[in-house]
C-alpha cells in the first residue's frame, strides 16, 4: 500500500512531521514559551528572557538532537546493508562503547584536551570497538548476524567496564558520566560547530554511495560482476559509520537502538533501495530524537528524564520483535 504512494508525497509527509516536531520541541519545556517567541528567536534581533532561553539553550540542544538522530539512523542503515544483518546498530556492535572508553581514557590521561581532541579520540575508539566485534564475530564459523550481535554485547560490556574503571581509578567518574549519560543537555553552539560538519560529510558520503550499498546489500557477487570495487566501497562505508557514530558519542554520549529501529521503520515505506532508505532514515531519525528529547524534558518537568532511557524503553521491545520475526534471515 505505502509503496504505491508517490515519492514526493512520502517525502513531504516526513518533512512536515519533522518540522512540526522541531517547533514542538522548541516550544515545550519547563519554562513557558510560545510559537511567537520561537519565531522572534529565529528571525529577529529582539532580546528577552524567553528568546535568550530559546537561542542559547533549547535551540542548540534540538539542533544536536537533529544531527545525532540523523547520524545514528544513517550509520545503522549502512551497517544493516553492509553486513546484511537486520540486528546491526552502532550502539550494539561496539562502536559507541569503544568511543566511550576512548573518551574516558582521554579525559583521564590528557585532561586539557579540547573538544576536537575528544572527538578524534571517539573516532579512534569507535574504530577499535567495531574491529574487535567483527574480529571476534567472524572467528571459527564465518559471518553470522547472531554471532556478531553476541560478540557486540560482550565487547561492549568489556569496553564499558574499562570506561567505568578508568573513571573510578582516576576519580573522574563525574566528568565521564556527564559525557556518557546520553543526552543533549548542556550542548553549546561551539560544540555543534566542531561536530556538525563531520556528520554532514558522513551523511553526504553515504548518499553518494547509496547506489553501491543497495547492490552490496542484495548480493556481493552481483556487485563484483557489475564492476564495483567492493573492498574500496566497504572501506569507505566503514569509515562513514565510524565518523557518524564517533561524532554522536562525542556530542551526546551513549545512544543505542536508534540505528536499529529507524531503518526498519523506513524500509516498508520506501522499499530496499538505499538511495531512499538513507535520506528517509535521516529525516525520521532526526524527528525521533526530537520527540525523545522533548519527552525527556516533559515527563517529570522541571527535572530531566535521560533521553537514553526513553530510547531504550522503546528500542528494546523493537529489538526483541525483530529477533522474534527471525533476526538471522540475512545469514
Amino acid at each position: 500500500m505505502t509503496k504505491s504512494i508517490p515519492f514526493i508525497y512520502k517525502l513531504s509527509l516526513f518533512l512536515l512531521v519533522f518540522f512540526a516536531m522541531f517547533i514542538v520541541s522548541i516550544v515545550l519545556g519547563a519554562a513557558d514559551t510560545t510559537v511567537k517567541d520561537v519565531w522572534f528567536a529565529l528571525t529577529a534581533t529582539v532580546k528577552s528572557q524567553e528568546i535568550s532561553l530559546i537561542r542559547e539553550i533549547r535551540l542548540p540542544r534540538e539542533v544536536a538532537a537533529i544531527f545525532v538522530g540523523m547520524a545514528l539512523s544513517v550509520s545503522g542503515a549502512i551497517m544493516q546493508g553492509l553486513t546484511r544483518n537486520p540486528l546491526a546498530d552502532p550502539g550494539m556492535l561496539g562502536l559507541t562503547a569503544g568511543a566511550n572508553a576512548a573518551l574516558a581514557i582521554t579525559i583521564a590521561l590528557i585532561p586539557s584536551t579540547n573538544y576536537f581532541g575528544i572527538m578524534v579520540a571517539c573516532f579512534i575508539g569507535a574504530a577499535i570497538g567495531s574491529i574487535l566485534v567483527f574480529g571476534i564475530g567472524v572467528m571459527k564459523g564465518g559471518f553470522s548476524p547472531l554471532r556478531i550481535v553476541l560478540a557486540g554485547t560482550a565487547v561492549s560490556a568489556f569496553l564499558y567496564a574499562i570506561s567505568e574503571g578508568v573513571g573510578i581509578y582516576f576519580k573522574i567518574s563525574k566528568d565521564v558520566s556527564m559525557w556518557t549519560a546520553g543526552g543533549m543537555i548542556g550542548t553549546t553552539w561551539h560544540q555543534l560547530r566542531v561536530i556538525v560538519p563531520f556528520i554532514v560529510v558522513g551523511v553526504l558520503l553515504s548518499l553518494f554511495l547509496s547506489r553501491q550499498l543497495t547492490i552490496l546489500s542484495l548480493n556481493e557477487e552481483v556487485a563484483v560482476g557489475l564492476g564495483q570495487k567492493t573492498v574500496n566501497i566497504k572501506f569507505v562505508l566503514f569509515l562513514v559509520i565510524i565518523l557518524l557514530a564517533g561524532a554522536s558519542v562525542a556530542l551526546v554520549g551513549n545512544m543505542a537502538f536508534i540505528g536499529l529501529m529507524v531503518p526498519h521503520i523506513v524500509r516498508p515505506i520506501v522499499g530496499t533501495d538505499y538511495r531512499l532508505i538513507i535520506p528517509f532514515s535521516a529525516i525520521l531519525g532526526a524527528t525521533f530524537m526530537l520527540f525523545a528529547d522533548t519527552l525527556g524534558r516533559m515527563i517529570n518537568a522541571p527535572y530531566e528524564t535521560p533521553v537514553a532511557a526513553i530510547v531504550a524503553l522503546i528500542g528494546l521491545p523493537f529489538f526483541l520483535m525483530i529477533v522474534h520475526k527471525g533476526g538471522n534471515k540475512f545469514s
